[in-house]
């Protein structure tokens, strides 16, 4: 393979979250992340727009400078939404992150800090990027159709179906209960439901760490796995397959979940994310590949 090839094969990824910014190159001929490439930038999703602007495209401008042999860049961004990822504007507002980009043309100004094209630059729902990571690099893409649901400060769900690129499924707002299905899912969950007992924590893992000294955690994660059931099954009968993959900081805590109900999760065919991070990098990359 001449060095030209190989450089065809190279797509500079990035996932963008609400507190920092990773790139990297990403190898789409083997699904691979180039390891020292990798570097991450912490954001202030509050600042104003040319401060946040300015951040993100920080570390592409690294990977690019330290790889001056690529000579046309590519760039696949794994982005929350709300977003309208074919024209790349960002429609964020009301979500506590990235408020003073609503209604930018993110393509555009990105492009001009890197000094690329815009055609070179391309984006997809986070949940969706890491749904498709996972499936390629996972090598699930034998089966038909494949959900992603990932946990953590907010709810992302993705479907992948054969020949075509993974999209979001833009469930978190399903009305469940008193409100929707994110608000009973995600680390704030925890965080109110610990509350109620009188007791502070940031987030599941602290809460893990009073589970000897309080009976009531017991219930609390007893309570987390029914709903997880209950939006496992939403969505499984909304799309016609038992196929899941889950990620996110809360499926860390799978075999936990899965204890309270082992038979009730037993009638859906999960697998829990293998790469971490790295899905969404790769499943951005994956907007390039041939």
């Amino acid at each position: 393979m001449t060095k030209q090839e190989q450089n065809k094969q190279l797509v500079i990824a990035s996932d963008i979250g609400g507190t920092h910014i990773t790139a990297a190159l990403v190898d789409v001929g083997n699904w691979q992340i180039i390891n020292e490439s990798a570097t991450r930038y912490p954001v202030n999703s509050h600042a104003d727009a040319k401060t946040i602007l300015s951040a993100w495209a920080a570390p592409f401008n690294e990977v690019v400078a330290n790889h001056p042999d690529i000579s046309s860049p590519v760039i696949g961004i794994a982005m929350p939404g709300p977003f309208d990822y074919e024209n790349g504007i960002s429609l964020m507002r009301n979500q506590d992150k990235y408020d003073n980009l609503y209604g930018m043309d993110i393509r555009h100004e990105l492009a001009e800090r890197i000094g690329i094209d815009g055609a070179n630059i391309r984006f997809i729902n986070d949940a969706a990027a890491f749904l498709q990571g996972e499936v390629f690099a996972g090598k699930h893409n034998g089966h038909a159709k494949i959900l992603g649901i990932t946990l953590g400060t907010g709810l992302g769900s993705a479907i992948w179906e054969k020949g075509s690129n993974a999209v979001d499924a833009d469930l978190w707002k399903t009305p469940y209960l008193d409100s929707n299905m994110e608000e009973h899912l995600v680390t704030r969950w925890f965080v109110r439901r610990t509350a109620q007992y009188g007791i502070k924590v940031t987030g599941l893992r602290e809460l893990l760490q009073l589970r000897d000294q309080h009976a009531f955690v017991a219930n609390i994660l007893a309570e987390y796995s029914h709903h997880l059931l209950q939006f496992l099954a939403f969505f499984s009968e909304k799309e016609k397959t038992d196929k899941f993959i889950i990620g996110g900081n809360i499926s860390r805590a799978w075999d936990i979940f899965r204890g309270f109900n082992p038979e009730e999760f037993a009638r859906f065919d999960i697998r829990i994310s293998q790469l971490g991070e790295d899905a969404a990098l790769i499943g951005a990359a994956a907007l390039f590949a041939s």
